[in-house]
């Protein structure tokens, strides 16, 4: 790394900066679409994908220079493979293993600041490069009386830019994620109220010890001890977990009974949270995992967690069983309840998003329909693609002048749709143990 590029990284990046970055990158997009129609009259043979690539580096390079919440947008869109072209879906699903981390000295000022002394005298050994940087922190190894520890410090100025970086990625996520203004604006206060739970460690290291305990019982877990001596506002320490993560292991080539167990336990794990704790680790990609040797599943980042109201999760789960039997009265109390129709819908618009987000419950509670479930079948994840597709394209929806759904309903989704996404990358097939009620 160059002294100058060293520099660089050790000045905050001020709210201005952020705004011109963003900016310019709109204009990098734009530029690229001019180049990519330019090189296209002199090779015909050119394609878009060319172009999304070119857009894809771009966008993500402004974004992991702007870290934080910007960075936690690209990574969250990541986990859905057929949300974005592919070449974004590649060049997203960086973020959520690695970023470009910060320079030494600001990890220096950070423990001075929580401290009032440097990494180098609270550990016998501190790595002075991180060995892993996401979106809100980064990762370093140390070492204190033998015992070996992962040390995460957070970006400085995340904390106090959630709102402004949110603002600065709207106009990305609407075109990206082909929503209208008033479905995300309606989203907007729920993102943004996880994404400062992400930015408070204290309250992280707190979530963390509750539900590593409650979740011990479960076979094929493990989870780091977690140490508030030597954590603060800005810093966690925990045990360091060996293992791989997801992608690196899948490459060792296990075979499926080792698959099915580590699907097994990620199941079993997210089972036991929503059903029995009422609140649930919502941030399922890969990087928050790690296959250690001897097949058991290290869960090692709890900053996001949604803690699930009881009306909506009895509300949500029962348009889940398998045979609905409830009645109109019932139905339309739960549909109400859950905001998928209001008072202000025409009795159209009342019968078409019943019948829609029925369909779409059941499609995404398949699983809990039978005792096993094959998540190597590709074509149920086809059919929840071509849901999305359709309702992302429908006039009904396009047309409506309020968002479809609680803001609650946010997050589960993206726990189901997050988890089933992993277990498809493990082409897993897994007992679905569920709540009686469920059956």
């Amino acid at each position: 790394m160059t002294e100058k590029l060293k520099e660089q990284q050790s000045i905050p990046v001020s709210k201005v900066q952020r705004a011109a970055k963003f900016i310019s990158t709109g204009a990098r997009v734009g530029g690229n679409y001019m180049k990519h129609y330019a090189k296209k009259v002199v090779n015909p043979s050119m394609n878009r994908d060319d172009l999304d690539k070119n857009n894809a580096s771009d966008i993500y390079n402004s974004l992991s220079e702007l870290k934080g919440s910007a960075l936690k947008v690209a990574q969250m869109m990541a986990m859905d493979k057929n949300m974005l072209p592919r070449a974004y879906q590649d060049k997203f699903t960086m973020a959520q293993y690695s970023a470009p981390p910060l320079s030494y000295p600001l990890v220096v000022k950070t423990f001075q600041q929580h401290f009032k002394k440097g990494p180098e005298t609270i550990f016998d050994t501190f790595t002075l490069s991180a060995v892993n940087a996401a979106s809100i922190g980064q990762v370093h190894q140390a070492t204190k009386e033998g015992k070996v520890y992962a040390v995460k410090i957070q970006y400085p100025g995340v904390a106090s830019s959630v709102r402004s970086d949110l603002k600065l990625v709207k106009p990305f996520a609407l075109r990206l994620l082909n929503m209208n203004e008033r479905e995300l604006d309606h989203y907007m206060e729920e993102v943004e109220e996880k994404l400062l739970e992400e930015t408070d460690y204290e309250l992280e290291v707190r979530r963390s010890k509750e539900i590593s305990e409650a979740c011990s019982h479960i076979a094929d877990l493990q989870f780091p001890e977690y140490y508030e001596d030597l954590s603060g506002p800005r810093v966690i320490t925990m045990d360091w977990m060996e293992g791989l993560h997801l992608r690196e292991w899948l490459a060792t080539n296990p075979d499926q009974t080792a698959k099915n167990r580590i699907g097994q336990a990620l199941w079993d794990f997210y089972h036991h949270q929503v059903h029995e704790l009422k609140q649930v680790h919502a941030d399922p990609h890969p990087g928050n995992f790690i296959i250690q040797e001897g097949g058991q599943l290290a869960v090692i980042d709890f900053g996001c967690v949604k803690v699930i109201p009881e009306d909506f999760y009895t509300g949500y789960f029962s348009l889940i069983k398998k045979d609905l039997l409830i009645n109109e009265d019932e139905l339309n109390q739960i549909f109400y309840g859950l905001e998928f129709i209001t008072d202000k819908d025409t009795a159209e618009e009342k019968t078409y998003f019943k019948n829609i987000f029925k369909e779409m419950i059941s499609l995404l509670g398949k699983p809990f329909h039978v005792a096993h479930f094959d998540f190597a079948d590709d074509g149920y994840f086809q059919q929840i693609f071509a849901l999305g597709d359709k309702i992302s394209n429908d006039k009904m929806f396009r047309k409506s002048k309020q968002a479809r759904g609680s803001r609650h309903g946010l997050y589960i989704n993206r726990t189901y749709f997050g988890l089933y996404n992993l277990l498809n990358q493990l082409q897993a097939s897994v007992d679905t143990t569920k709540p009686e009620w469920l059956k």
